[in-house]
């Protein structure tokens, strides 16, 4: 493929392309969606609950855009608020005291910025989540299916095995704002984002990601079968590992060391 990395930020936003519930509804059989953080309130940019995988119960957890302007506005356009990531991580312990997998699907440009979720503590929510994602002991699965932005992302996705659709994207920052901090002209964004290595090919020369999932019939039958088949596969080999904490710990402190060369260090 041929398309600039601002290409492919574009193509990752796209409309038309599924959204968290389309992969749940495609993908799963008997989804039961749970409300709330117990706490403040239940957010509408993360959909979670309990659902059957070829048979065998996982807990799924998607961060959901929406795709007309009506549900983009319900949806608050994929940017949780702290009592999202708080009714995720409610849903990850309770999948670990079960026993049960753990599937999440992240496609937001980040966690929501506004002055009530920062009241309600974004950044300590998700801090709150990468540590206990870290050692949670049932096996994690993330996707990352549009737009996988800064720790909005990365909240839930400290997982065993990340993988990526060709065309998202994963970056600490959208281009947009790189550019405004970097130049304060956010018409940069396209170089920008040739600077932020944010690309599905990026991240996997990194060691950020395991697998580049192909978007061939993307949102057809075939392309849910196949995602299916894949997520069944890995959760098998996952749910074998002894030593599973620590193959995620050695996973994200290896991140990047392949890369690093002499000029680097």
């Amino acid at each position: 493929m041929n398309e600039t990395a601002y290409e492919r930020v574009k193509l990752a936003r796209e409309n038309s392309r599924p959204t968290g519930m389309d992969y749940i509804k495609s993908i799963f059989k008997n989804f039961i969606e749970f409300h709330g953080d117990r706490n403040f309130a239940d957010d509408k940019a993360i959909v979670g609950g309990i659902a059957r995988l070829n048979g065998e119960p996982v807990t799924v957890i998607a961060i959901e855009k929406g795709h007309s302007a009506k549900e983009r506005t319900f949806r608050n356009f994929g940017a949780p608020h702290p009592e999202g990531y708080r009714k995720a991580l409610r849903l990850m312990k309770q999948a670990e005291k079960f026993g049960r997998p753990i599937i999440c699907f992240v496609d937001t440009s980040g966690a929501f910025c506004g002055i009530g979720a920062e009241e309600r503590g974004q950044g300590q929510a998700i801090a709150e989540n990468l540590m206990e994602m870290s050692t949670l002991c049932v096996p994690i699965i993330s996707i990352l299916i549009g737009e996988g932005g800064s720790g909005g992302a990365l909240a839930l996705a400290v997982a065993d095995r990340v993988w990526m659709l060709q065309n998202s994207v994963y970056s600490v920052i959208s281009p947009e704002g790189c550019a405004s901090i970097l130049w304060k002209d956010s018409s940069k964004a396209e170089d920008a984002a040739s600077s932020l290595k944010l690309t599905a090919e990026d991240a996997k020369s990194l060691g950020v990601i395991e697998k580049i999932l192909s978007e061939k019939d993307l949102g057809k039958k075939e392309f849910f079968d196949r995602i299916r088949m894949l997520l069944s596969d890995e959760i098998q080999t996952l749910s074998n590992d002894l030593d599973l904490i620590s193959h995620r710990y050695d996973r994200f402190r290896s991140i990047g060391v392949n890369a690093v060369t002499k000029e680097n260090i």
